[in-house]
């Protein structure tokens, strides 16, 4: 088998599990609790949250744990706005985000939201002056995703940050991070508030952390009791918690290494696919390695999907949530619908082997030139 997909979700590491299933049998406790069993859990907790929080130099209690990066992203965006909704209901985003966040504002433009899309360069760059003509004083948030899912192309949030808080220091700034923690260097401090998720950095699927600066203050969008954070109330997932932490420590290990190995898999790609007439390269300068983009010519793409899965190989169309669909992204950073509607994205991760690549290389020739002949 050689697994591509890393995007979608990540094998879950061996340490990892091991931390979950040893969290499971012997602190099982409810955190909650004020008995023994209760207050051991609740110091495990901690201690994993403490780690988490010195990783991202942040503080503990601006740590808050979810059950996804969709969870978090609603959390902060709908908080934003519930919070906020009197001093303004003006609301910036891209066309390079992920479907939850355009789902949560779509809904909020239903309720009377006015929701800006600011524009990109042939980069897939914010376009930093559109950024600045489009803030208001009755502009409330910012949502700008760190890497885009689709194409990795990275965003520059520094500079993103500086332009937000000159033009109207009380705009809140959130962003997705969910395809960059793990992958390059992020600095939660670029923004408000920031969204990731465990299953895309080699933790168990259900637990997502969303980071919210201790000035800000959110409308929670559930209620219940008995919680360490508010914003998201009930028993918190003790195992799936240590086991994130775990997850965030090897995963933020090692990474400019990591990324330099991934670069020169990406690279090799690059150079066998170039060679096709009917294959684009969807990648820019901005392009972090771990994503590699391509939209075929007179091929479907979700066809040629499958032939590369009877070869047990395995990479995506687009993101997981949008499978099937149109390259929102791609059209918004080459403007061309043919290109847009046959992607494969393929991702990579420091796990994946030379030996796979090859394989991946040696397929895609005989897929390309049997499908290829079928148009001709």
């Amino acid at each position: 088998m050689v697994y591509l997909d890393y995007s979608a979700t990540t094998p879950v590491g061996y340490e990892v599990l091991d931390t979950y299933n040893r969290t499971n049998k012997d602190f099982f406790g409810n955190p909650n609790s004020l008995h023994e069993l209760g207050v051991k859990a609740k110091n495990l907790m901690n201690s994993a949250t403490k780690q988490i929080a010195e990783i991202f130099s942040v503080n503990e209690n601006e740590i808050t744990y979810t059950n996804g990066a969709t969870s978090s992203n609603n959390i902060a965006i709908l908080g934003v706005a519930l919070q906020n909704h009197k001093r303004g209901q003006h609301i910036i985003t891209s066309k390079l985000e992920h479907p939850s966040v355009y789902a949560i504002c779509n809904y909020l433009e239903s309720i009377g939201f006015e929701i800006s899309y600011v524009k990109n360069d042939s980069e897939g760059l914010i376009d930093f002056e559109d950024l600045k003509s489009l803030i208001r004083p009755d502009t409330i948030l910012v949502t700008i995703c760190a890497v885009n899912s689709e194409t990795g192309v990275r965003q520059p949030l520094k500079m993103i940050r500086q332009i937000v808080k000159k033009e109207n220091p009380n705009t809140i700034i959130h962003s997705d991070m969910t395809q960059a923690v793990g992958k390059v260097s992020v600095n939660f401090h670029d923004v408000d508030l920031a969204t990731f998720t465990g299953h895309k950095i080699y933790g168990p699927k259900g637990i997502g952390v969303l980071y919210k600066n201790s000035n800000i203050t959110l409308t929670p969008i559930l209620y219940g009791s008995g919680s360490v954070n508010m914003l998201n109330p009930g028993t918190p997932p003790v195992p799936l918690i240590v086991a994130l932490s775990k997850a965030v420590r090897l995963a933020t290990t090692d990474i400019e290494k990591r990324e330099r190995f991934i670069e020169r898999l990406n690279l090799k790609i690059v150079d066998a696919l170039s060679k096709y007439e009917g294959v684009m390269i969807n990648k820019t300068k901005y392009t972090i390695p771990h994503i590699l983009n391509i939209s075929l010519r007179n091929i479907k793409a979700e066809t040629f999907l499958h032939a590369l899965e009877e070869n047990e190989i395995y990479v995506s169309t687009n993101t997981a949530c949008s499978s099937g669909n149109m390259s929102q992204s791609v059209l918004a950073i080459y403007n061309d619908k043919v290109r847009a509607s046959s992607t494969l994205r393929i991702s990579l991760s420091h796990l994946t082997t030379t030996e796979e690549v090859n394989k991946f290389i040696t397929t895609f020739d005989s897929i390309y030139k049997k499908l290829s002949g079928l148009h001709e």
